[in-house]
């Protein structure tokens, strides 16, 4: 079960930022840092595709409302990537079962995304668009720095994952009311318009 943490602190991490999972992991395993990492995550083509849906993600997960959309369309890719990245680390270290560690893999994703969507929509009820700026930043560095520290000392990345998800749960437990006030008023300005353009449509 020795790949248990590295799986979940994956996990945990491609629910934030899936393609940051899948470049770091590929990085550290071509350039022989570790030899945890699946020869699939080393090649060319995804090294080359993960760093480019990153760095549209680090734009997109900066704008205002933009970022809400960005993880909507994610809602599926983040934990089905986290369940392939953990079912490839089980298949290359044999000590899990791959179909265990997709579970693993893919519900810790499912859980930290629902965190940091629901987190996204909370501060996107904010005026100002810094702090969607300074939390994309929080969540790219805490990724990488969680990512990186696995690859050496598993089980403890393991336990800072586990404490952070649980912490971004109670805080989103805590901001509910103000997410249903976005999503209120989001579904307002979208009948606005609808109601905006039948009214400037051309007569019956």
């Amino acid at each position: 079960m020795s790949v248990l943490p590295l799986v979940f602190t994956s996990g945990w991490a491609s629910g934030i930022n899936a393609y940051a999972v899948v470049l770091l992991l590929g990085v550290f395993g071509a350039t022989g840092l570790s030899d945890d990492v699946p020869e699939t995550l080393q090649r060319p083509e995804v090294l080359v595709t993960a760093a480019v849906l990153f760095a549209c993600e680090a734009v997109a997960d900066k704008i205002p409302y933009l970022d809400s959309a960005w993880d909507s369309v994610h809602t599926v890719i983040r934990p089905v990537a986290g369940a392939w990245v953990g079912a490839l680390l089980a298949g290359q270290s044999g000590s899990l079962n791959d179909v265990a560690a997709g579970v693993l893999g893919g519900s810790t994703a499912l859980a930290s995304h629902a965190v940091k969507t629901g987190t996204r929509m909370a501060v996107n009820t904010s005026p100002e668009p810094f702090s969607n700026v300074v939390v994309s930043l929080a969540e790219d560095l805490g990724v990488a720095g969680v990512v990186t520290f696995a690859m050496f000392h598993p089980e403890a990345a393991a336990v800072i994952a586990a404490v952070l998800l649980v912490a971004g749960l109670i805080v989103l437990y805590l901001l509910v009311s103000r997410i249903r006030r976005f999503l209120r008023r989001r579904a307002q300005r979208r009948e606005e318009r609808r109601l905006a353009g039948r009214a400037g449509g051309p007569p019956g």
